[in-house]
Formats: C-alpha cells, sequence, structure tokens
C-alpha cells in the first residue's frame, strides 16, 4: 500500500505505553501529526473508562473504544456513548463452567463506573477499590458487564493456560481473551463482542474500509483488530502468538515501535 492510512487503531500498554505506565514524547508527537493530518486516531483498550484520563491528559486527541470492544468512550469528554455487554445469565453461566474446570479461580465483575471482586481475588491494579469484596461473586452480578474477569491469584495457571480451558468452556456463551500472558488473569466479554468487531464497525460508520486502516497490538484481546486491518503490525516483545495474526512484525514497544512505523506512514501521499 502506497497511501497513508486513514485511519490508526492502537492498544495502550505494551503498544504505546510501557509497562511502567510512561508514554514517550515521540509517539504523543506522532499521533498529534497523525490527527493534524486528518487520520483518524482509535485508542482501542481492555481498560476500563476510569483508566482513560491518563490518554486523554498525554494525546488530547482521538477517540476510545474501551472493554475490549465492550464500549464505544468519548474519551475528549469522558462520556460513555455506548456499550455491548454481557447479559447477567451469561456471567452466572461463565462462572459455573469456570469453577468447574478452574478449582481456584475467583471472579471479578466490571461495569462502566464499578469493580466488584471476590474476597480470593487479589487485584493487581484496582488495589483499593472494593476492599472489602464478596464470598461469591454471583451476589454481585445484578446487571449486564462490561467484562467478567477470571483470576488465578497464585498463578496456579497462566493466562495461555487458562484462555485454553475457557475457550473450550464458553464457545458458545461468551468472548474469552486476555491481555498479559504474565499474569493469570482472563477477560470475558459478551458474546462477538471483540476489539475488530468494534473497530470494523466505528469505520464503517465513518465510510473507510480495512485497506485504509493500521492497527497495532501486543496481546490475543488485539488478534482480532490485528487480522481485520488492511496494515498490522504486531509488537516485537508481545506475545508470540501475534505475528500470526498481524501483516508485519513493529519494534518492540520500549524502543517507540508504533511511532517508528507511524513516522514512515505518515510520509505516504493521501
Amino acid at each position: 500500500m502506497n497511501s497513508r492510512p486513514k485511519l490508526i487503531a492502537t492498544d495502550l500498554d505494551g503498544t504505546i505505553v510501557a509497562h511502567y505506565g510512561e508514554i514517550s514524547q515521540r509517539t504523543v508527537n506522532v499521533f498529534r501529526r497523525a490527527d493534524d493530518l486528518g487520520i483518524e486516531v482509535f485508542f482501542v483498550t481492555g481498560r476500563p473508562p476510569r483508566w482513560m484520563p491518563e490518554i486523554k491528559d498525554a494525546f488530547g486527541i482521538g477517540r476510545a473504544i474501551c472493554g475490549n470492544g465492550a464500549m464505544l468512550y468519548d474519551l475528549m469528554e469522558d462520556k460513555v456513548l455506548e456499550e455491548w455487554l454481557l447479559s447477567v445469565d451469561a456471567q452466572l453461566e461463565a462462572v459455573k463452567r469456570l469453577r468447574s474446570q478452574i478449582p481456584k479461580v475467583s471472579f471479578s465483575v466490571e461495569t462502566s463506573s464499578d469493580f466488584h471482586r471476590e474476597k480470593n481475588y487479589i487485584p493487581r491494579w484496582d488495589v483499593g477499590l472494593d476492599n472489602l469484596g464478596v464470598d461469591l461473586i454471583e451476589e454481585v452480578m445484578l446487571t449486564p458487564a462490561l467484562k467478567l474477569l477470571a483470576r488465578c491469584s497464585q498463578q496456579e495457571l497462566s493466562s495461555d493456560e487458562m484462555l485454553h480451558i475457557a475457550l473450550q468452556e464458553l464457545e458458545e456463551i461468551a468472548t474469552v481473551t486476555h491481555s498479559n500472558s504474565h499474569d493469570s488473569l482472563l477477560e470475558i466479554s459478551a458474546i462477538g463482542v471483540s476489539k475488530g468487531e468494534t473497530l470494523a464497525r466505528m469505520a464503517g460508520r465513518l465510510g473507510i474500509e480495512a485497506r485504509d486502516c493500521v492497527a497495532f497490538g501486543d496481546n490475543p484481546n488485539d488478534f482480532s483488530m490485528l487480522r481485520w486491518a488492511g496494515r498490522s503490525y504486531a509488537m516485537a516483545d508481545g506475545h508470540p502468538d501475534s505475528r500470526n495474526h498481524a501483516k508485519d512484525i513493529a519494534p518492540p514497544h520500549t524502543e517507540n515501535g508504533v511511532a517508528v512505523i507511524l513516522e514512515e506512514l505518515l510520509q505516504l501521499p493521501a
């Protein structure tokens, strides 16, 4: 492809946000340059809205798809625009099936504004939220959820091992993925909901075809997006399977890999 993209979609953590939380000025500059050129920018993430202020503050531009595709979020106005949620029945069934196959699993549930967890679920990032917890997550499964999270808090199984089990158990009732191969955590969304599906929907509304989109990602929750976009880059330091879903490889995120690629793409004619 000899023209610059009309839409840029990127994952955040491990792709343009370092694991220690830093966003480089080089990365910020290239995304702002893309925006100046009239290119649509989508930050496509597993994060909930409450984790997005740093992205707004750093970039000051762009749209957001949160919850692995479950939410369209107005980044600049801090407003939830649309949601595609996991029903209460699907939550309950997913918990039942995973408990039977992963005995030491524990759960939390995420909505646009709330986070609830079981006492045995040890949060890694939402420390300070729901400090008390409940004995069984079923007690607080009262509304459709952005995500259901399943964790082996003592890391009895890896995320990849948990995913292998869950893909078989939840095939007909939910979409299951993960965003960190070094953890023991699954992220479970409504059936058919994914980053790729929602990104395709948003691009369609803008009249932009997949061939005019470029996507960047590093983990299984990015695979659908990497497969869909006409140009896509797996991060060199990402999940080893990511390169099987992308068209190309970007340098490591610790070396400003996304910025390196975008600086080249923005030099192409419109």
